[in-house]
């Protein structure tokens, strides 16, 4: 029986709170606290039970502070936004409180993906005695844990890894994305950047691209290499791994009407001058977009997401796949959200679920593969993302 802050009331904050109302053993207190007071009565109004709101500026330590000593959690699940990651930390840290996110901190005037500003924090939250765990979405998050897996079930050593993201559903609108548009842009106009023989290589963004078909009866794909964070500590952390990439799904619309809208400048982070005014032009873009959490009712069709993995087993070669599959109208029908934020949000309330039950616990700053894959696995078999493997 444990309280749970949440933090953050789109798409993915949305179905953190569902999930954890399905688990009232677990999560006996819940409060979800955004920016936007209204945005979080909105949500509770659809709970099968009832819960707390709050307003809270997840930029200010100060009022972040004053909400957990007020409502006293004992984790607090932060699916605000990435730039918000370290002062939702620092007010962990002030108030005695275990925390978790699903993305890695980035700052707001620099795309810059990478662990290091909270990989910083790990003597703070050790001499604390508190936990920290990052990342638990499912890219990352459970592409973390499918490779602790397979390294714990199926392998020696693992040479290669190739994660692998495919959006095969369809919202019918000329251009939206499926998560926080500032964020998503942000990612995918980046470099890309995989592993290789020790270092890491840099190409252009969305240059690289090959065939890849998807299991299941959603087929072949074109899948385009990117830089996800997951690498960055999977590298670190998975010995032994020669090669590490990650591959995402574009339909032919999405990178038509990206490329227009980097061509005229509308993806630039660099603040401009309008009518006397500074604006920073993804962000004016994101005001113009569909919200994604609009997107549910509309988006037909399923994604794929899994983990290629090539190694040593037994002084063999092997081959192993291991992905899941999830239907974007069962995930609305059942929570009312589309597949993407069900994907992150239901890994959240997994991660939290195993903190607080004591199956996961620690003192520091942990990263989703550091941690026993085999209860993690179970859960989402459990709670609306089973997994399948294919073994060669």
């Amino acid at each position: 029986m444990s309280r749970v802050l949440i933090i953050g009331a789109g798409g993915v904050g949305s179905v953190v709170v569902h999930k954890c109302c399905q688990v009232p053993e677990i999560f006996s207190e819940i409060m979800l606290a955004s920016r936007t007071r209204e945005k979080c009565d909105a949500i509770a109004a659809q709970l099968p039970i009832a819960i707390q709101t709050a307003r809270v500026d997840a930029d200010q330590v100060e009022e972040l502070v004053a909400l957990m000593q007020s409502f006293k959690p004992d984790l607090c699940i932060n699916v605000a936004l990435p730039y918000q990651d370290l002062t939702i930390m620092d007010a962990c840290l002030e108030c005695g409180v275990n925390y978790l996110d699903t993305a890695n901190y980035e700052p707001r005037d620099e795309a810059k993906f990478e662990y290091h500003w909270q990989w910083a924090y790990q003597e703070r939250f050790k001499e604390a005695g508190l936990m920290a765990l990052l990342g638990s979405g499912f890219d990352p998050g459970v592409t973390n844990v499918f490779t602790a897996w397979a390294l714990k079930t199926q392998f020696d050593e693992i040479r290669e890894l190739d994660i692998i993201d495919c959006n095969a559903g369809d919202h019918g609108q000329p251009f939206a994305t499926n998560f926080n548009p500032e964020i998503n842009i942000r990612e995918v106009t980046a470099p890309a950047r995989h592993w290789e023989d020790e270092q890491w290589v840099e190409t252009p963004a969305l240059s690289t691209s090959k065939d890849f078909d998807f299991p299941e009866g959603i087929g072949p794909r074109k899948i385009y290499l990117m830089y996800h964070e997951e690498l960055e500590s999977l590298t670190r952390h998975i010995p032994g791994l020669e090669k590490a990439r990650f591959w995402m799904t574009f339909s032919d619309n999405y990178l038509r009407h990206l490329e227009v809208l980097q061509n005229i400048g509308m993806t630039s982070i660099e603040p401009v001058e309008y009518n006397g005014q500074q604006i920073i032009p993804l962000q004016f873009l994101k005001a113009l977009l569909p919200d994604p959490g609009s997107l549910g009712p509309l988006t037909h069709g399923r994604t794929c997401i899994g983990c290629l993995i090539k190694g040593i087993k037994d002084g063999r070669e092997k081959e192993y796949y291991v992905y899941n599959i999830c239907d974007h109208q069962q995930c609305y029908e059942e929570v009312g959200a589309q597949a993407v934020s069900y994907t992150t949000g239901v890994p959240a309330m997994i991660g939290a679920m195993l903190m607080l039950s004591g199956v996961w616990s620690g003192h520091g700053v942990f990263n989703m593969e550091q941690l026993d894959p085999a209860p993690f696995m179970e859960k989402l078999n459990l709670h609306g993302l089973p997994w399948k493997e294919v073994i060669s």
